[in-house]
């Protein structure tokens, strides 16, 4: 089951950002990129990481991309031959913030250690 799902999360991250550059390359939501796909153990629930990069108005493209649900996951069934389409639910993928910290903390240390 697990190789199943895996496919299918691979099919929907690839799938969801020809979406995003195929059909909703607009302004507003700037660049946007699909960084991961994680399906609920009943192919239900799609959870879809975006990368966006312009920082200041991540919330805001974040509300934009989930204005356009239906749409997204109206084009999904279009390119995808699965049964059910899977219910899509957006987050902003926060890890390069967290590893743009660490390596600050990280460099913060080793300034230290040169200072002495």
């Amino acid at each position: 089951m697990d190789h199943r799902i895996d496919r299918m999360e691979s099919l929907i991250k690839e799938e969801v950002s020809l979406i995003f550059l195929q059909n909703l390359n607009e302004p507003e939501f700037g660049f946007i990129t699909v960084t991961e796909v994680k399906l609920s153990h009943d192919l239900g629930v799609a959870k879809i990481y975006l990368s966006v990069l312009n920082k200041e108005n991540r919330e805001a493209i974040l509300e934009k991309v989930k204005a356009k649900t239906g749409f997204i996951r109206t084009r999904l069934a279009g390119r995808i031959r699965i049964k059910f389409v899977p219910e899509l639910r957006f987050f902003i993928d926060d890890t390069q913030d967290y590893v743009e910290k660490i390596e600050g903390l990280i460099k913060k240390i080793h300034e230290k250690d040169d200072n002495k």
